[in-house]
C-alpha cells in the first residue's frame, strides 16, 4: 500500500510539473508587460525596472522559469532577509551560504498585477464559494442521477426508461453556459414571481444592518446548471451498470432464495454497480471546479471561476496561472483518492 501511494505521488508530481511548464511558457509568450500592469502606463523607468527585477523579468526566460519553480516548490532556496521572510513566510531548514537558506514553505503564487495582493490570498477568498457550489451540484447530481438510473434499469424498455434516457441525453448535449442562460432566464426572470429566485447573485451579500449574510437561494440555479451534465452521465452509467449486475448469477440466486426486490437492488446489486459511477463522480467533481468558470460568470456568482475570468479580461496572469495550478492539483489529488475508494467499495480490486 505504501509503495503504491509513493508511486502515485511521483506520478502526480510529474503531471503537476508538466502543467507548470506548459502554463509558464504559454503565458510567458504573451505580449504583456507585468511592470506596466502593476505600475500603470505613466510609471517612470526606475519603478518599472524595480518591478521587473522583483519578478525576475530582467533575466533570461530559462532563469525566470527556475525562479518560478523555486516559488512554487514547497522546499526552495531563498535569501535570508526580513523582506524575503515576509514575502514567502518560510521556515529556514539550514543555510547554504551566508545569504541563502534552504527553506520550507507553502507554494508562492506571486502577486496580482492589478491589486498587488498575494494570489494565494485572492484565491482563498473565493475558493470556498466554488467548493460549496461544486459540492452542492455534485450531491444534486448523485442523488437524482442514481435514483433515475436505478428506476430506469428496473423499468427497462418502458416509458420511464425512455424518459430518463431522453433527459440524460439532453443534459449531456447542453453546454453549461447555454443551459445557464436558459435556466436563469426561465426561473430567475420569467417565473421569478413564483420561484423567488434571482437571475444573478453571489452566496454572500452585505446587509447594512446585519453585515455579511448568506443568501442560499442564489446557490440553487447555479447548482442545478452545474450539476446537469454529471447528473446525465450518472443516470446512464447507473442504468447500464445495474442492468449488467441484475443479470448476474448471484442475483438470480438471491431471487430464488426469496429475498425482497428492495433488498436485492440496494444491498446486493447497487454496491457492485457503483465502480463506474464512482469514477464519474470523482472525475466530474474535479471538472466542476473548471466548469464553474462559465456558470459563475453567467450567474454573477463570486467564486474561483468568476475571479479567474475577470483576471483574464484584465491580463492579470498570476491569478489565472494560480487558478489553473490549483484546479490541476485538485484533479491529481482526487484521482489518487479514487483508487482508495475503489478498494473500499470492491475488495476484488487489487492495488497491484
Amino acid at each position: 500500500m505504501i509503495r503504491y501511494f509513493i508511486r502515485k505521488f511521483f506520478y502526480g508530481s510529474a503531471v503537476m510539473l508538466g502543467i507548470v511548464v506548459v502554463v509558464f511558457f504559454l503565458f510567458n509568450i504573451l505580449p504583456v508587460d507585468p511592470a506596466r500592469m502593476t505600475q500603470g502606463q505613466r510609471a517612470d523607468v526606475q519603478s518599472l525596472q524595480a518591478v521587473r527585477k522583483e519578478f525576475g523579468l530582467d533575466k533570461p526566460v530559462p532563469v525566470q522559469f527556475l525562479y518560478y519553480i523555486n516559488d512554487l516548490s514547497p522546499v526552495g532556496v531563498h535569501l535570508n532577509t526580513t523582506a524575503e521572510q515576509q514575502r514567502y513566510h518560510y521556515m529556514a531548514l539550514f543555510a547554504v551560504s551566508q545569504q541563502k537558506v534552504i527553506a520550507l514553505k507553502w507554494p508562492y503564487l506571486r502577486r496580482s498585477y492589478q491589486t498587488s495582493k498575494d494570489v494565494a490570498s485572492l484565491l482563498l477568498e473565493v475558493v470556498p464559494n466554488t467548493l460549496i457550489l461544486a459540492t452542492a451540484a455534485m450531491l444534486f447530481a448523485i442523488v437524482i442521477g442514481v435514483f433515475l438510473g436505478i428506476t430506469s434499469a428496473i423499468n427497462k424498455d418502458t416509458w420511464i426508461d425512455r424518459a430518463a434516457l431522453a433527459f440524460s441525453t439532453l443534459g449531456i448535449s447542453a453546454p453549461s453556459f447555454f443551459a445557464g442562460i436558459i435556466i436563469a432566464w426561465i426561473f430567475g426572470f420569467v417565473l421569478s414571481k413564483y420561484t423567488g429566485l434571482n437571475m444573478s447573485g453571489s452566496l454572500y451579500s452585505y446587509d447594512p444592518f446585519k453585515g455579511q449574510v448568506v443568501v442560499w437561494k442564489n446557490l440553487i440555479l447555479p447548482m442545478i446548471t452545474l450539476g446537469l451534465r454529471p447528473l446525465a452521465i450518472i443516470v446512464q452509467l447507473t442504468r447500464n451498470a445495474m442492468l449488467d449486475v441484475l443479470g448476474q448469477d448471484y442475483i438470480r440466486t438471491a431471487r430464488a432464495k426469496g429475498l425482497s426486490e428492495h433488498t436485492i437492488i440496494y444491498r446486493h446489486a447497487l454496491k457492485n454497480a457503483l465502480n463506474p459511477v464512482i469514477t464519474a463522480i470523482a472525475t466530474w467533481f474535479a471538472s466542476l471546479l473548471a466548469g464553474s468558470f462559465f456558470v459563475e460568470y453567467v450567474f454573477g456568482y463570486n467564486g474561483l471561476g468568476k475571479t479567474t475570468v475577470n483576471a483574464l479580461e484584465m491580463s492579470d496572469f498570476p491569478v489565472v496561472m494560480g487558478a489553473i495550478l490549483f484546479i490541476a492539483f485538485i484533479f491529481v489529488t482526487i484521482n489518487i483518492l479514487v483508487d482508495v475508494v475503489y478498494v473500499w467499495i470492491d475488495p476484488r480490486v487489487k492495488l497491484q
